[in-house]
């Protein structure tokens, strides 16, 4: 065999080999992309290594001399796998800061997105106290109207007002990075009693009966009075959705871990069950969203209950409950609905 057929000879079988070789790792990537970039200078030095055997050959050497071509391109295995091995790590590498590169970008425009939308609310939702206590004001200056009904009206939209200000500074605090808990070992069941008694003129007024459970002991490490406003807002929301002669009940209770101690690895949760006809499937997933309201079978906020906000009150149970590093959530009984705020007890 002359020269150029053993050119032509090493060239066929080096492409065949890693025609071969290609076709296996197209068909690898589709499964697995990291192992193909793996084998993938493996498929080269293949190539390569069966392009010099058959040349080797063609030239007729001895069996001592293509052994030892053999083994020398053998040799280069390990480096095509090391080679093979640092390609994955960095395409892997590069593919996960990819995704989390996206993921933060989503992230911040979604953020963005419920920024504006809660500004838009909370504005929508000033708007009427604002035209109020301007009508009412420019009511007495004009000397229309007794002074004894004006007044009381405008210090009640003031303070409706104030409490909306109130929600949006605590939402804000609570969705800082910098934002620190205050914590302190703490009587769950004190906590939650303590909310009651402060949320009972509320439902009295409204002629709704609040029943609770909450001989739980339980004590644990949280920031009490974040923890407090929360269960006020569930409190406030429950009665303010349930109608007269309705029964809003609370109850504490807690979820020892595998090991039977509450204090190593437990959940206390708080729930706050209401009768205001439930709410839509398909907008349970919404009800922590700042500003949003159901327009579903759920029973509306009565004008005469005083305590309305800018509905950032379920969004500030979230906001305190994943600063605790626990979670809130929402269900549907026969009769209404059943919030829930689940709190580790290790501190």
């Amino acid at each position: 065999m002359n020269d150029l057929e053993g050119v032509v000879l090493s060239v066929s079988v080096a492409a065949v080999v890693g025609a071969m070789g290609a076709v296996a790792l197209f068909a690898l990537a589709r499964r697995r992309v990291g192992l193909a970039a793996t084998l993938a200078p493996l498929v080269v030095v293949g190539s390569v290594a069966a392009g010099v055997y058959a040349s080797a050959r063609a030239m007729f050497l001895s069996d001592a001399d293509s052994t030892t071509v053999l083994l020398l391109l053998l040799a280069t295995v390990p480096v095509a796998l090391g080679v093979g091995l640092v390609l994955t790590a960095r395409i892997r590498r590069v593919t996960t800061e990819a995704a989390a590169e996206k993921a933060a970008s989503e992230r911040d425009r979604e953020i963005e997105v419920r920024r504006r939308e809660m500004v838009s609310w909370v504005s929508h939702d000033l708007r009427t106290p604002l035209a109020a206590v301007r009508a009412l004001a420019e009511a007495l200056e004009d000397g229309v109207g007794p002074v004894h009904e004006h007044v009381p009206r405008i210090l009640a939209e003031n303070r409706r007002m104030a409490a909306m200000v109130d929600d949006l500074l605590a939402l804000s605090r609570l969705q800082s990075p910098t934002a620190t808990l205050r914590r302190e070992p703490v009587a769950v069941a004190d906590l939650a009693s303590d909310a009651i008694a402060a949320a009972q003129p509320l439902a009295d007024s409204g002629g709704v009966k609040l029943a609770w459970d909450v001989a739980d002991p339980v004590v644990t490490s949280l920031d009490a009075q974040q923890v407090g406003r929360a269960l006020e807002n569930l409190l406030v929301n429950a009665i303010r959705h349930t109608g007269p002669d309705g029964t809003v009940r609370v109850a504490v209770a807690c979820a020892e871990s595998a090991a039977g101690s509450a204090e190593a690895a437990g959940t206390v949760t708080i729930t706050v069950e209401d009768e205001c006809g439930g709410i839509p499937e398909a907008d349970l997933d919404r009800v922590f969203e700042a500003g949003w309201r159901s327009s579903g079978a759920r029973t509306p906020e009565r004008e005469n209950v005083p305590g309305g906000g800018a509905g950032l009150g379920l969004s500030i149970v979230r906001g305190v409950a994943e600063a605790h590093g626990g979670t809130a959530s929402v269900g549907n009984t026969p009769r209404g609905c059943r919030f829930a705020l689940h709190l580790p007890t290790a501190g």
